[in-house]
């Protein structure tokens, strides 16, 4: 019966400017315009620029973007306003925020990179580790591209601690660097040779998990 939102409406006193401001600053493309508003294609929704004698109601509209302080910039330099220079919040994101000439919030923001976090999450363990063997995953965890490394540790702990289960043993450092290595893909295992050595660790002691189907 619903289908989900299809418009969303900014009311706005001046339609060229505002559409000027998310077309040319912004790089959205109009889809459509008629009498007395202008429909701008944002990606996810369409934003319907609606002309009006004056705004009653303000709104705040969430604005993804790459670079935070490059689009705040940006829109600054076009005229907007300042409501708060560009942070991170505690939610692990990245923003800012401007108001456009109506007075509309327009909220910038992007979830921060595991790199921006400050801290070095937990491994979800859930057997016995030795402190040793944990720090060293968890060193060996930062050579992951953090864009995949979530899943890297959620994986690579899983294994570990199956083989630890196997053996009948807590986790230790010599568990920690076969269960890392196995819960790679074969073909992408080359890329382990290099952390490994970082640490001190000669990879062809290790060759049986390197050529492990």
């Amino acid at each position: 019966m619903f289908f989900g939102i299809s418009h969303l409406v900014l009311p706005v006193t001046d339609l060229e400017q505002s559409a000027s401001l998310w077309r040319d600053v912004m790089g959205f493309g109009e889809a459509q315009r008629g009498e007395g508003f202008v429909d701008m294609d944002t990606g996810s929704a369409t934003l319907r620029l609606a002309q009006v004698q004056s705004v009653e109601a303000r709104v705040s509209l969430r604005l993804q973007v790459a670079d935070v302080e490059q689009a705040y910039a940006r829109l600054l330099a076009a005229g907007a306003l300042s409501r708060y220079a560009p942070m991170q919040t505690s939610a692990l994101e990245a923003m800012a925020c401007v108001s456009d000439a109506d007075g509309h919030s327009i909220v910038l923001w992007r979830a921060l990179t595991e790199d921006e976090w400050g801290f070095v999450p937990e491994l979800p363990k859930q057997g016995q580790w030795l402190p040793e063997a944990e720090e060293l995953l968890k060193r060996l965890l930062t050579h992951v591209p953090a864009l995949f490394r979530m899943l890297a540790r959620r994986k690579t702990t899983r294994v570990i601690e199956r083989l630890a289960k196997e053996a009948k043993s807590p986790v230790t450092r010599d568990l920690v660097i076969k269960g890392y290595i196995t819960a790679s893909a074969k073909i992408t295992r080359f890329r382990l040779v290099e952390p490994l050595r970082a640490e001190g660790i000669d990879p062809d002691q290790y060759r049986a998990e390197f050529d492990e189907e």
